[in-house]
């Protein structure tokens, strides 16, 4: 089976995971899921990630993260820019997610970043999807 859209498909995974308290998640491999999930443990959303060579494809197995109530850190996860219907942005038009309490994941020139990189770099792209 095909799948037409693995961010969608990512973030859901780790919707429902979350949801459930599970420990981790496993998710098929892409260079974009990789840059997904490598942003959101930089800005500490998750507790860590991996990559399992299974001969095919490969798969991403993504630590959650929970804090000392057990409540999970992701309280929403949304994708922004669908297959159907892009949505860029340049620098000065990103949005700020909860006045900077969030994030927005961004796809660049210089790969995949969190707004507040691109604020950095001076650079603008597609924003896959927010988190809060």
């Amino acid at each position: 089976m095909s799948l037409s859209d693995p961010i969608a498909d990512m973030l859901t995974r780790i919707r429902n995971a979350a949801r459930i308290n599970k420990d981790q998640v496993k998710i098929k491999a892409s260079k974009i899921c990789e840059g997904i999930a490598s942003v959101l443990k930089e800005e500490g959303y998750i507790e860590d990630y991996d990559r399992i060579d299974d001969g095919k494809q490969g798969i991403l197995r993504v630590m959650l993260k929970y804090d000392q109530d057990g409540r999970s850190i992701i309280h929403e996860i949304q994708r922004t820019s669908k297959p159907g219907c892009r949505i860029y942005a340049s620098v000065d038009k990103l949005p700020r997610i909860l006045a900077g309490m969030g994030i927005a994941i961004v796809s660049t020139s210089k790969g995949v970043m969190s707004d507040n990189s691109c604020r950095e770099a001076n650079v603008g792209g597609e924003i896959l999807c927010t988190v809060n």
